[in-house]
């Protein structure tokens, strides 16, 4: 024991002994099987040659079809990636990769928006659409379905439930101030105030304001002017009937195109836009669509059946009835400035400042048809009104119950006016004014409706901008954005082709779901 210091250290410069470390330390790490059995090494490259081949197939089934993929096709007996099963498994792969990214991005953007929606898939099933819209870490706007969510009943506990489920596994609980917007297609059980959807959205997220989806708007403040008015509602459905005749014979249509040398649309209850199509087609062309029915009628252009004979002849004392001639004239100077706002709201480049203006417009343009409707129908038409017409103080009240049911429910849907209020700072013209006198009240609506914000700091950074010439060619927010992003300010300042790894990471999983005859996992 008194010579052990001076033999270990001897020990330790051994050959014996650093082969005995070398062979520790590769302990466990080299397959044995490889270094006894050359037949193992060469089925561990069989192996792995014929993973490379099927995750090569997949990735083509993944994206594209090419000759290997063609070859594949023709010679393979046991994955041919034919299968409705395997297209149907690889497909929900691809979702669940998809949606993994688009999570991690949500998780890191600063702020998100939410749009929902109902539908029906091939079987009626009611579901939820949910899209999410965000920016990405490039600083783009991105818009991206997410989910089909599935729906019990189409109330609005059952909606809520569902789609809070949702928006609570994609925000943590400090993260729920991220979302500051939530549109939907804006029926009554969206929209309540007190037991809607977007209220009850609104007591677990409380920055997520309620903003209708565009695209909507119109639709539904017509269907609201003509389902609440009896008389309107069958003035609809009397007019779209027209379409609904001609559209169902060629030989109605051969007509109809030889008279009024334009075809009708066909009406759409989901459409606001087909109506509005109907109604200007039926009012310029009304004369020429009464010559048309006579000719059905009459059989001077080919003979046709009793009942089509009858209902144009029906058509015909519709496009002479004094009542609906008066339903036609008022929807087709309602729905001129219905069309001209529609086109506005579906700019590609829209900016919320243009946005209240077109509202405004569009407002002053209807509240001029209401207050005009006396004197118009009060003045004599000069011919005697049949009993079953209406009288004319009876015309006036719904002319002014259609206009007032259109700015009422204009009103509601637009009430929330923050994000438009907030817009008004990115004015290029108003630079120079809000230098001298800054918009304070504008300034305490945005903060109200986006409590996130700070007060101080805004108001300082707005100010800045103000005063810079740098800025003043900024007209809205988005070009300012981009400007502080060229000048790196971001930080000082308050989906499947680009990721690279998507096809590997389907694989991957489709791999994961269970035992396949195919091989996709390496050894």
């Amino acid at each position: 024991m008194h010579h052990l210091s001076e033999k270990i250290k001897k020990h330790e410069l051994s050959k014996t002994h650093m082969d005995s470390c070398l062979r520790l330390s590769a302990l466990g790490r080299v397959n044995i099987a490889t270094q006894l059995d050359e037949g193992y090494r060469l089925a561990v490259r069989r192996h792995n040659d014929e993973v490379s081949k099927n995750r090569h197939i997949l990735s083509r089934l993944i994206q594209c079809l090419d000759e290997v993929f063609d070859d594949h096709l023709k010679n393979a007996k046991v994955f041919k990636g034919t299968s409705k099963t395997i297209q149907n498994e690889l497909l929900e792969c691809m979702l669940a990769v998809m949606r993994e990214h688009i999570v991690e991005e949500v998780k890191s953007a600063n702020f998100v928006a939410i749009q929902a929606d109902e539908t029906t898939d091939v079987s009626t099933q009611t579901q939820l659409v949910l899209v999410l819209r965000y920016m990405d870490s490039n600083h783009k706007v991105q818009e991206c379905f997410f989910e089909f969510l599935p729906i019990s009943e189409s109330t609005s506990v059952s909606i809520a439930s569902v789609l809070l489920e949702r928006l609570n596994g994609l925000f943590a609980d400090d993260e729920k101030v991220k979302l500051i917007a939530q549109a939907y297609d804006g029926a009554s059980v969206m929209r309540g105030e007190k037991a809607g959807v977007q209220q009850k959205v609104r007591e677990h997220f409380k920055n997520a304001h309620y903003v209708h989806c565009y695209a909507h708007q119109l639709n539904l403040i017509m269907q609201q002017a003509t389902s609440r008015i009896k008389k309107v509602n069958i003035f609809f459905s009397d007019l779209s009937g027209i379409a609904t005749f001609f559209s169902r014979s060629p030989k109605r249509t051969s007509i109809l195109d030889q008279t009024v040398a334009r075809r009708l649309p066909r009406a759409s209850s989901t459409r606001w836009n087909f109506n509005s199509r109907v109604v200007n087609t039926v009012y310029e062309n009304r004369d020429d669509l009464i010559e048309c029915f006579e000719a059905i009628r009459t059989g001077s252009l080919g003979s046709f059946d009793q009942p089509t004979v009858r209902e144009a002849s029906g058509y015909v004392r519709m496009l002479h009835d004094e009542d609906f001639i008066f339903f036609l004239g008022l929807f087709h100077e309602i729905m001129l400035h219905v069309d001209i706002l529609y086109q506005k709201l579906q700019k590609k480049d829209i900016d919320a400042v243009f946005i209240k203006r077109a509202l405004d417009s569009f407002t002053s343009s209807v509240q001029a048809i209401r207050d005009s409707s006396q004197q118009q129908l009060q003045e004599p038409t000069g011919a005697k009104r049949p009993r079953t017409a209406l009288r004319e103080e009876e015309k006036q009240r719904l002319s002014e119950e259609v206009c007032n049911t259109i700015l009422d429910h204009t009103k509601e849907r637009f009430s929330f006016s923050g994000h438009l209020v907030s817009a008004t700072f990115l004015q290029a013209d108003m630079f120079e004014r809000y230098c001298h006198s800054f918009p304070d009240e504008a300034l305490n609506a945005t903060v109200n409706a986006y409590p996130m914000l700070s007060k101080a700091k805004l108001k300082t950074e707005l100010f800045l901008i103000y005063e810079n010439p740098e800025f003043k060619g900024c007209c809205g927010a988005l070009a300012l954005y981009q400007v502080l992003m060229s000048y790196n300010l971001q930080e000082t300042w308050e989906l499947v082709l680009s990721k690279p790894d998507f096809n590997e990471k389907v694989i991957d999983r489709f791999a994961a779901l269970k035992e396949r005859r195919a091989q996709f996992q390496y050894k």
